[in-house]
């Protein structure tokens, strides 16, 4: 399940990214839009299911 969610976090960014070079005006604002919520949802489930360790 965890690198599933690096996976997604990964290509995620790396879409985000290209997609500054590929499109442009509202294609560009729309697809860094979901590409955004896509890696703040993976990263919130990534931290969400990390081992805790009490001290």
């Amino acid at each position: 399940m965890k690198s599933l969610l690096w996976l997604v976090l990964a290509l995620a960014a790396i879409v985000n990214v290209a997609s500054s070079f590929t499109f442009g005006g509202i294609q560009q604002i729309i697809m860094s839009a979901i590409t955004g919520l896509t890696a703040i949802a993976a990263a919130t489930a990534l931290y969400l299911t990390r081992d805790r360790r009490t001290a």
